[in-house]
């Protein structure tokens, strides 16, 4: 079809009297990348427009669109057509909500900042429009651009013998265009639950397993840590790879009042993993020895252990939910929760066995703590879908190699101020000189006093083989934007709120961003080491800072 292109940026398509079948290209960039052919066949004062299936095994929630207008009766209707169900909505023609502008052949108009230019031929003998929603019907649309681009332009306009309309009636369930356009939608995602109003608190019995990771029952919700960690074995969705993974979390407090660290991670599939030491002890796990005397359990990688993958790093506000109705007189309208959303899409494939052992936690010595949902949604980037012959490995890898997020704490686990006397060095090696590494790096300082590494900027250097590769210094200064989901967030004499102030890479009611830093240039085939060093403070008072840092390898081949 590109091979046509200069044909038609040169001349107009002729159009007989009698044409019944137009056909037009869509076009994506310009007039350099076609995407669709559209089809508008015409009968008197009816058309019918009509898009093209995809070809081959489409994924689950396609369905087959078709837009009928009747110009005599003034009306467009559009219907949605799925195997077991079908929906349509009916909307004038007519429109005079749109002000337009005239200039020879062109009608122009602007819609949401976007100034849309329709080339309509008006002396054409008959009249059509695969653009009806705008109103306008008399003449062929001939193009129609959007801020400047080609968007749609007519390819051919032919008189095709036996071409008949099936013009759409009132099948299936009425709806408005926008519910058919969510529905739509909506039905194109593939949503697995992970966790559904989860209570994560402080006083619950201890589950335990015999055994390893494969002996935890699927999809059955099991409580470690006293109740503050929750472990699901979950079946995930056999998915193509074109899918796109978000993570969402929604969470209010169920009588904790309190700003707290939360972890949602993923368990790698190795035999020596975390899972030793939350179903038995901290201490179970490889444990490092800091030059402070004290023991930290599994935050590093070594030999076959891997600590958790850290999917999601979030804090909770200062008891959104629970406590709303308690400060409903202090002029602020309360948000009903939390909600944090996060693409997972480089994680998710580190379980293409579509078995995933996630855990969830939030620090807290609450008997009613909190309530957490946590979804994965799956979106598609294509309408085919990849036959099960067609599957193949991630062409990649991840891998963890540290992380100080110590969510078995009430289990025992140590805090990550190790940093005050040490370093925290892994080691890892890329292979083949073609891979692409980056490393998915989370770091936020605790420590909840004015000096405190909580809020005090402090600088994070990455060094490779003992040389500085990479310098980040976490930091929020956005966080007096979510004083709607702090209710009883301590308030002081000038204004101010505690969930307003500054902090080290977190604000109470947000999620942390991971950064990455490129690896490629160690893709040699040799062992490297990977140091973690930060400035962190000293312990005052009784009180200390301390710091949550996760970093994952992910490798592309």
């Amino acid at each position: 079809m590109l091979c046509l292109l200069p044909l038609l940026a040169t001349a107009q398509v002729k159009i007989p009297k009698d044409a019944n079948r137009f056909t037009y290209w869509q076009f994506e960039y310009g007039e350099k990348i076609d995407t669709t052919v559209i089809t508008v066949l015409r009968e008197g004062d009816r058309i019918t427009i009509l898009t093209p299936s995809p070809q081959g095994k489409l994924i689950q929630g396609y369905c087959q669109t078709v837009t009928s207008v009747d110009y005599a009766a003034d009306s467009i209707t559009v219907t949605a057509t799925y195997p077991d169900s079908s929906y349509y909505y009916r909307t004038p023609f007519s429109r005079d909500d749109i002000e337009w502008k005239r200039e020879g052949a062109n009608y122009t108009c602007s819609i949401n900042s976007n100034t849309l230019v329709f080339e309509m031929d008006e002396r054409a003998p008959v009249s059509a429009n695969p653009l009806p929603y705008y109103g306008l019907k008399r003449g062929v649309l001939r193009s129609f651009t959007r801020n400047g681009q080609l968007r749609l332009k007519l390819a051919k306009a032919e008189k095709v013998k036996g071409e008949r309309l099936e013009m759409k009636g009132e099948n299936g369930r009425r709806v408005s265009p926008r519910e058919l356009d969510r529905i739509m939608k909506e039905r194109l995602v593939v949503t697995t639950r992970i966790f559904d109003h989860e209570q994560i608190c402080w006083g619950k019995q201890n589950d335990h397993i015999d055994g390893g990771l494969n002996k935890i029952p699927t999809d059955t919700v099991l409580h470690f840590a006293g109740g503050t960690l929750i472990l699901k074995c979950v079946s995930l969705p056999h998915l193509p790879h074109h899918y796109q993974h978000f993570v969402e979390i929604r969470q209010q407090s169920n009588g904790d009042a309190y700003d707290r660290t939360g972890s949602l991670f993923l368990i790698p599939l190795n035999t020596d993993n975390f899972f030793q030491g939350i179903n038995q002890h901290p201490d179970s796990l490889p444990t490092f020895i800091g030059r402070d005397g004290q023991r930290y359990q599994g935050m590093m990688a070594t030999g076959n252990y891997e600590p958790p993958i850290e999917l999601v790093r979030f804090f909770t506000p200062f008891g959104v939910g629970h406590f709303n109705e308690r400060m409903k007189d202090f002029g602020i309208e309360w948000r009903p929760e939390t909600f944090y959303r996060q693409e997972i899409t480089d994680l998710y494939y580190q379980a293409m066995d579509y078995v995933a052992y996630i855990g969830a936690w939030i620090g807290n010595y609450d008997g009613g703590g909190h309530l957490l949902t946590v979804d994965i949604k799956s979106y598609p980037n294509d309408y085919v879908w990849e036959e099960p012959g067609e599957y193949s490995e991630f062409p990649g890898e991840v891998r963890s190699l540290f992380n100080t997020c110590n969510v078995l704490e009430m289990a025992g686990q140590n805090y990550g101020k190790l940093f005050g006397t040490d370093s925290l060095t892994v080691t890892f090696k890329l292979e083949d000189i073609d891979q692409y590494a980056q490393l998915r790096y989370i770091s936020t300082g605790h420590g909840g006093w004015g000096e405190g590494d909580e809020f005090v900027p402090k600088t994070n250097t990455i060094l490779i083989d003992g040389k500085p590769a990479f310098t980040y210094t976490p930091w929020r200064q956005d966080c007096g934007c979510y004083r709607d989901l702090n209710p009883v967030s301590g308030n002081f004499w000038n204004g101010l709120s505690s969930s307003d102030f500054s902090r080290s890479g977190w604000c109470p009611g947000t999620a942390t961003q991971p950064v990455y830093f490129d690896l490629s240039p160690w893709a040699d085939g040799k062992e490297h080491t990977l140091t973690v060093a930060i400035p962190q403070g000293k312990p005052v008072e009784g009180m200390f800072s301390h710091w949550a840092v996760s970093g994952t390898l992910i490798v592309e081949y």
